[in-house]
Formats: C-alpha cells, structure tokens, sequence
C-alpha cells in the first residue's frame, strides 16, 4: 500500500495515546525506555489501536531524542531506543497498516534555552535513526513552536520523500504561540514539503472543530487532527481524563465535514475511542470542497485626544520631571499612604510609582492603591508589574485590569524571586522575562494578545523598563538597555545609584540612547539602613564613604535624616544637568522625605529661570 494515494482517496484512521494511557497502566517513567524493558507492553497498545480500526501506527518515539532522554540519564540510548521501537510496530501491524517515526517538539510554552541549532541536531539525530529503520512516514507532533516546526521539517524534507505528517499544537483556537494565524501557519507548512498538516494535543475536540471551521482546503497537502480526550483533570493526585467515548463519534463526523483526513488522538483517548472514531467516518467519502468565510476582526483604536495626561517620556525628553516611588502599605489600611500621596501631588510630582510586592514582600495591591490615587487624588499612577508574581495568564488579565481602569502608565521589571521575601516557600513563576513583557504589553497596544488574537480595542500604555547601573560592567548594562529598547521600552527607570561618579559615567555611557532615563535616588534614614541596603538588597551598592558619613550620624534620627537628605541633594546636583528625569523612592512610607527632595528640585528649577 501507499499512504499517499490511500489518503487521497479516503479518510484514515491514526491511533490514540500512548503515553497518558502508559501513565493510566501505573508506569510513571520514560515511556520510551519502555521499548526495551518491555517490549511487549508497548506491543500490546499498539495491536489494540489496530484491533480499534487505526490505519496509522506512531512509533513510540516521542521524547527518544537526545535533549529528552538526558532528563533520565539515557542520551546514550538514542539509537538503541528508537531501533526497538520501529521493530515493536513492524511486529504489531498487518500489511493494511503504515508506521510513522514519531519526533516530538522540544520548546513549550516556555522558550527553551536550546538554540535553533541545538534543535536542529537534536532532530536530525533522531530523524537519521528512524528513516535507517525503515517506517512508512515521518510524524511530527505537539510543536508549540512555529519556528521550531518550520526548521525540522525543512531538514526532514530534505532529507526523504517519505510521506511526512506536520502537527502542531495551539495556544489558544485557531492561533499559535507566536500569534500565528492557523491557515498560515498550514499553507507555510505545505509550502515547506508536509504532505499532512494538522493539529494535535493540548486541546479537545470542540476547540480544534472550532480551529478548523476556520482553515480552508489546501491545494498541496491534507489535514489531519488529533485532540485530546478533555481537558485533564487531577484525581488524588493522579492526572485523568474524562470524555464520553459517544461524542467522539458526533466529533468525528464534525472533522470529516470540515475537510480532516487523517484523524486520530492525543492524550487521554484510548482505543475505545478511535474505534468510536473508526465506525463514524472510515467508510464515508472525505469532502473536496470547503467554504471558509474571512471574518475580519474589529480593533477599536484608544481615544488618544482624550487622554487625561501626557506621556512621561514625551513630558522628560522637554523638560525636568520627577516620578515618586511611595510603596503601598504591607498591612491593611491605606490613610497615611493617601495622606503621602496627597503631600506629593501638591508638591508638584509628575507621577507615583507604585511597587509590585518590592523584595518579594506582599502588600496591598499596587493597582487597588493605584486606581484610588487616580481617582480620589487625581494623581497619576505609575504601576509596576513584576513577571514573579503572574503566569502568562495572569498578566495578560492584569494588563486588561489595568487597561479598563485606565492606568496607562506601567513599569515592567522581572522582579526579585520570592526566597529572598516573607514568604521564601512561595513559587516564583517567571512565565515571562521582563524582555518578553515589554514586548507584549507594547502587542497590547496594538490590540492583540499574547497568542495574537484580538483583544478587540487596543490598549495605550506607555511602558518604562528598569535600569540597574550599580553593576561591575556598566556596558553590559546598557546592551541590555538597548535591547529593552528593540522589545518596545519608551523610558528607563534607574536603581538607586549613591556616587556622583558612578551619575556621570551612567550619561557617559547612555548618551547615545534615543530613551530617557529617570536616575533613581532613595534617601538614606540611618546607618543601619545604609548598611542593610548595601549588603542586602539586590542590586544597589553605596559607596564606603557615604556609609561613613551615615555612621558619623550615629543613633540621632534627626541628624541622619539630614545627612540622608544633604547626600540626596548631592546626588540630585550630580544629575540635574545631565538628565531631566529624577525617579525619587521613598523609604518605609517616610514621604515627608520625597516631599523636601522634591521641593528641593523644584527651587532649582525657579532658580535657573530666574537666572
């Protein structure tokens, strides 16, 4: 037989899962490593998906390539793994039946640290070990990543005219991971050499219905889908799948409608359910012609005219602006927090920051805090947004909060990892870099998400990146700027920086930059303050002399409060002229220092102009 000309004529049947049904058996391991602890094992499944109806065997390869092999300390069975796993499948078909060399994708939802090259010699190491075996065809399955997908299949074109099936698996219905339209992704996919491009895992049937309705017939090769069973759900502890084998039946018949000629399962079906598939379409003819109607998305365009402020990055590129950090409360009650943000506003400030859990300490929500600055004080709100805290989801619902409450002005940082705060048991999730949120808060403001699909009206945020100057190699420091730059950033917001020296060098070395930057500058309270934030927080130095002038202070809080301030004013003279934005942190709610550094910088302002 021939896989190509019996898939033009009719519609096959492919098997099911291999591993989640492994995983139901009591086996929590390699599944791969299977093929040669127990051979007849991985045999069975396979006899009982041709017993069910399937046309197609997938070897049982999926994870047997060397980056995920290494997890277990088997890299070096490569070879022999893959070898027994086409022999298990030679041994379990008939001569009505194809095996197809599984390869599996290696970058997920999150980016890997593999490079496109580490994945290419990954793949063609496995690839070279199963076309020497023989199989019919090349399956690959569960790519999330387009790039990823388009690179192997390339090096496995090239390297066979065997029949090759190309699936990949979706973020969201009808969308890839990188925001990818689905009938591009398929049309580039054919264009590339796949004979069979489809869509499998991660999802259930509805949603790849729902994908599919929106992909037309392609001219050079066909399509396939293989869902899950469900959604997985958890059961004492063990990962389940629950699906009424019947209405796979009633799915089935919807992907043969929508055009699918290969049509199998991924995790959590079983045989019961390709047999349920096999006796719904395998006798039916497959459709050859498809209406796909475009249904262009609406994207409302934000009221620009109508926005309450100017954008701080257009405000500092003109003129001196100053930004005030006042962190919101750690215990509940906000009145001396209001009463600091009222003080700041009368004091002329441009806008308050407000940390996202700062030292991976939990407070009352910045956006809460935020959005009653905004409205009872009339005050602009300057959030900051943390990568720790949120998973992918949870920024995108928090960028949407923040977007409806209208608090335009963002700060995105990585944020520091929660073992250093209160809570060091908590997780850090770090779904994104502060690199990637940069990048998709600007995506936001052209009205998509994450996955590229409308968000329905584009948002407006003006997004500031951090800047940490206190570093051995400062030019490292500013290639990292630049790069923030190229991910969308439209200013800098500095760590507190303690040496007039360390100001001057920053402006030498940032000059260049097309991105304002607001130099950060936290008042000193006490030597023990000095002292702990010199040789405790992350990212911030000072200079042995400033701690010994903080020392010579000794225990009187009014005699280190001036010193703290005389070194504020300092550092502020140091900066004034050669940097418009000054970014002043206030220390533990103590605002009455903001309000004097503040005052201090608006004298020298009316001074200058009154010459």
């Amino acid at each position: 037989m021939n896989f190509l000309e019996e898939i033009q004529s009719r519609i096959l049947i492919a098997d099911g899962a291999m591993g989640t049904l492994l995983y139901l058996h009591g086996i929590d391991r390699c599944f791969e490593e299977l093929n040669i602890s127990d051979p007849d094992k991985v045999k069975s499944i396979h006899e009982a998906y041709i017993k069910a109806g399937a046309d197609i065997i997938q070897t049982n390869t999926f994870g047997a390539n060397y980056l995920k092999l290494s997890r277990y300390g088997m890299e070096e069975e490569i070879k022999k793994l893959n070898e027994a796993a086409v022999q298990i499948a030679r041994q379990a078909v008939t001569d009505k039946n194809f095996v197809f060399g599984t390869i599996g994708g290696v970058t997920a939802f999150k980016k890997t640290a593999y490079s496109i090259e580490d994945l290419k010699r990954n793949f063609r190491e496995q690839l070279y070990i199963l076309l020497n075996a023989n199989v019919d065809g090349i399956l690959l399955e569960t790519y999330y990543d387009f790039e990823e997908m388009t690179n192997v299949l390339k090096i496995a074109r090239k390297e066979t005219d065997k029949p090759i099936i190309a699936n990949m698996s979706l973020h969201e219905p009808g969308v890839l991971q990188d925001g990818t339209i689905l009938k591009k992704a398929f049309q580039h996919l054919a264009d590339l050499g796949a004979n069979v491009v489809g869509l499998n895992c991660r999802l259930g049937p509805l949603y790849m219905i729902q994908s599919l309705e929106k992909v037309p017939l392609l001219n050079n090769a066909f399509l396939s889908v293989y869902p899950n069973g469900s959604f997985p759900g958890l059961d004492d502890g063990q990962i389940t799948y629950e699906s009424d084998v019947s209405y796979f039946t009633q799915c089935a018949l919807e992907f043969r409608k929508l055009g699918a000629r290969l049509i199998g399962g991924c995790c959590g079906t079983t045989p019961k359910h390709i047999e349920a598939i096999s006796k719904a379409v395998s006798h039916l003819a497959p459709i050859t012609e498809k209406l796909v109607e475009d249904e262009p998305e609406v994207i409302i365009l934000p009221d620009r005219k109508g926005r309450k402020y100017e954008p701080l990055q257009s405000i500092v590129k003109e003129k001196h602006s100053i930004i005030v950090e006042l962190d919101p409360p750690k215990q509940l009650g906000i009145n001396k927090f209001l009463q600091g943000a009222q003080a700041l506003k009368s004091a002329g400030i441009d806008a308050l920051t407000l940390a996202d859990n700062s030292l991976a300490n939990p407070r009352i929500s910045n956006l809460a805090c935020g959005s009653i600055v905004k409205n009872q004080l009339e005050l602009r709100s300057l959030i900051h947004i943390s990568c720790r805290d949120r998973n992918l989801i949870g920024l995108q619902s928090h960028l949407m909060g923040l977007h409806t409450l209208g608090l335009t002005d963002v700060l995105a940082i990585t944020g520091d990892p929660s073992k250093i705060g209160d809570f060091p048991g908590a997780t850090s999730v770090y779904d994104l870099s502060s690199f990637d949120l940069i990048s998709l808060i600007k995506q936001f403001n052209e009205g998509l998400s994450y996955s590229g699909k409308s968000l329905g009206e584009r948002t407006d945020f003006s997004v500031a990146a951090a800047f940490n100057p206190n570093v051995k190699y400062l030019d490292k420091a500013v290639k990292k700027l630049e790069k923030k730059i190229a991910s969308g950033a439209d200013y800098f917001m500095s760590q507190p920086i303690y040496s007039e020296e360390l100001i001057q060098k920053v402006y030498e070395e940032t000059k260049h930059l097309p991105t304002p930057i607001y130099i950060g500058i936290m008042p000193l309270t006490s030597s023990r303050n000095a002292e702990f934030i010199h040789n405790e927080v992350p990212g911030i130095t000072i200079p042995d002399k400033i701690r010994e002038a903080m020392s010579k202070a000794g225990g009187n809080k009014e005699q280190a409060r001036n010193e703290g301030l005389a070194i504020a004013k300092r550092l502020i003279d140091a900066a004034y002229d050669l940097f418009n934005g000054i970014y002043l942190i206030t220390p533990f709610l103590q605002y009455d220092f903001s309000v004097e550094l503040t005052a201090y910088i608006k004298q020298k302002e009316r001074d200058i102009i009154d010459g």
